[in-house]
């Protein structure tokens, strides 16, 4: 197993789905509601995410070749996404957005709408799974990308369930702070989906 690919993939979607920063969110969705019914909604919103996940994981590159989008541009393009994403995150325009889509939700069940989609299972988090899948063609690469966004999803579960908790602990500030340095990451990372892209079409060494 390719454990450097395995840690790039976690890392990017940890980065992209942000599950310390959705905590605080979940937290406001659900205020109010008994113990029971939050876990509830947790453990929908994770499993939409999961499924709507899995699907574009799974078909995503054969939709791209019908519609006549090489894996190389989709790479550059996912990349530039990915790159505005992180500016998002540093500086604080994506909780923002992600605050006033909480906002203007008007169901009682926020499991799949806002949380589920677009929270979780946002249009980051889709390009980056299509990236990564298509990073190690096969079924090798398929399932290392289904893995690591599995994990993710499960670890921004169980944040959700002790989401009161791990928002007394770090405070606003240290959420600010995390996202933040996810951020830099996240830009990293974005840049070299972009040079991986330029250099499948001959444009770079």
């Amino acid at each position: 197993m390719d454990w450097t690919f395995v840690i790039t993939a976690f890392v990017t979607m940890f980065v992209v789905i942000d599950p310390p920063g959705l905590a605080p969110l979940f937290v406001a969705l659900t205020q109010g509601l008994p113990a029971q019914a939050r876990r509830a909604i947790a453990l929908r919103a994770c499993i939409t995410a999961t499924c709507v996940l899995a699907v574009f994981a799974l078909f995503g590159e054969a939709v791209l070749a019908f519609v006549g989008i090489s894996m190389p541009a989709f790479r550059v393009a996912g990349g530039i996404l990915l790159f505005l994403t992180a500016l998002d995150m540093l500086f604080e325009r994506r909780t923002k957005r992600r605050e006033d889509r909480a906002e203007t939700d008007d169901h009682h069940d926020p499991s799949v709408f806002p949380l589920g989609i677009p929270l979780i299972a946002g249009p980051g988090a889709i390009a980056s799974i299509i990236l990564l899948a298509g990073q190690r063609p096969g079924l090798e690469g398929l399932t290392i990308a289904f893995a690591v966004t599995l994990a993710v999803i499960l670890l921004a579960l169980l944040l959700f369930l002790a989401s009161s908790l791990l928002e007394r602990l770090l405070g606003r500030t240290g959420i600010n702070v995390v996202t933040r340095l996810l951020g830099m990451l996240l830009a990293a990372l974005s840049v070299q989906f972009v040079l991986d892209g330029l250099r499948d079409f001959g444009f770079a060494p």
